[in-house]
Formats: C-alpha cells, structure tokens, sequence
C-alpha cells in the first residue's frame, strides 16, 4: 500500500497481515505517516495503490460501527459545554445529541463503566483532566462494540498513573471482546511491554513483527533515518 499527499508521497511499502485479537504499537518518528496509516484506516484518505482488507472486507465495505477510534486529548476543545456522556453518545449518533433518548443514554453508561468512568457521566468536559477525559474518550470509542480500536497517542496529555490505568483498561476490554488495538505511541517502553506486534515506520514499513524484533537497533537506525515504495495491507479472519 502508498499513500501520497498533495502529491507528495507520505506512506509506501506496507505490506502485512494482523490477526484478530492482537494488540498493534504503530512507532515512528514525527512525520512518519502514523497518523496517515489510521486516517487511511478509518477511510478518511485514500491510498494510491494496494489494497486493505478488515476482516476479510474491502475497506469501502466495512460497517462503520466495526471501528473505534480516540484521538489524541490535546486535540480536542474542551470549552464546548457538553458533558462526558454527550460525548460518548457521539460515537452512537455521529452528532450531538440535543435529544437523548434512554435506551441509547442507558448504551453509553455501560460503555462509561467498562472502562471506569460512570462516575463522570453528569461532568462537564471543561471540568475534566486528561486522564478523565481519555477514559471518556475511550467509552465513546467502544460504544458501539467495534472489532478494531485505533488510538493515536492515547498517552499524550495524562500522567504516568493515567496511563498506567489506560493501558489496564486496553487489554481487560480487548480480553472481554476480543477487539483487534492498533496504536500510535512514541513510547517503546510502552510497545515493547503492552503490544504482542510492533510496526516500526518511517514513511516505509521498517519492520513488524514481535517487539524484540520489531525494535532491533538497526531497525531503530532506519527509522529515524530513511525512505521506501509499495503494497497491500490485511486484517485476516479469526
């Protein structure tokens, strides 16, 4: 798979295959193309050449409620006056929910409970800190029970326990659902001890495999150094 844009070429030469239930660190330098490979992912940017597969479908033909996705904290206004269950009832509706209805308010409470934070259900999202506004984040996401979980950079903007309790919550949600996670990190500490695959780019896959491998020094080398070409990308069927 390649993704260019503005005609310049932004991603190339990724080529591999993830199995369901396994938990992806996507590593790499500032302007690697991470971000790019999930925008791809979630269809927001179209690749060049390759094909991509979730679950054995087309991308095009994938169910949008199979994707979760969390952005990054610090990209997000806080001073929108909406409280942390609005938010989470966003990844129901795709819109603000100026009607709620208590069948699907009753959804996103038990979304806010797996992953700890029913209690901040009535806060106003100003009032919240990062880590409380990740976990919400995180709600929003799973809501809809999606087979994949895409993070990009879940760790930026909250503290060492936040994140310690991040990655708690990660892995007791993915072994309740068996959702395949795929996330951006710069933190190797945090692929080589959370992830089971690591892919290790730089505008070209580098290398994907197990952590140790993944994250050999001369693959590091690479990484943070040079550039590559073309393929196809797969999520394979349990």
């Amino acid at each position: 798979m390649s993704v260019s844009l503005g005609g310049h070429p932004v991603l190339s030469d990724l080529d591999l295959g993830i199995e369901p239930e396994k938990f992806v660190a996507i590593v790499g330098p500032n302007g690697a193309g991470k971000s790019t490979f999930l925008r791809v992912l979630l269809g927001l940017v179209k690749q060049d050449s390759g094909s991509i597969k979730i679950f054995d479908q087309d991308l095009d033909d994938v169910p949008a409620h199979w994707i979760g996705y969390v952005p990054q904290v610090k990209t997000m206004d806080r001073s929108f006056p909406a409280l942390a269950v609005e938010l989470v009832l966003t990844g129901i509706l795709n819109a603000w929910p100026w009607r709620r209805q208590q069948k699907i308010r009753e959804r996103a409470i038990v979304a806010m409970e797996q992953v700890g934070a029913a209690h901040l259900e009535s806060r106003p999202l100003s009032t919240l800190s990062g880590g409380e506004l990740q976990r919400v984040c995180l709600a929003r996401s799973i809501v809809r029970e999606p087979r994949l979980v895409l993070l990009d950079e879940p760790a930026t903007g909250i503290d060492s326990v936040g994140e310690a309790d991040m990655y708690k919550l990660l892995e007791r949600y993915q072994n309740q659902s068996g959702a395949t996670i795929l996330m951006i990190t710069h933190d190797w500490h945090a692929a080589t001890h959370h992830a089971d695959l690591v892919l290790l780019l730089n505008r070209e896959q580098i290398s994907f495999g197990p952590p140790g491998e993944a994250l050999a020094e001369e693959n590091l080398r690479r990484a943070f150094g040079h550039i590559g070409h073309n393929h196809k990308l797969k999520f394979l069927m349990p």
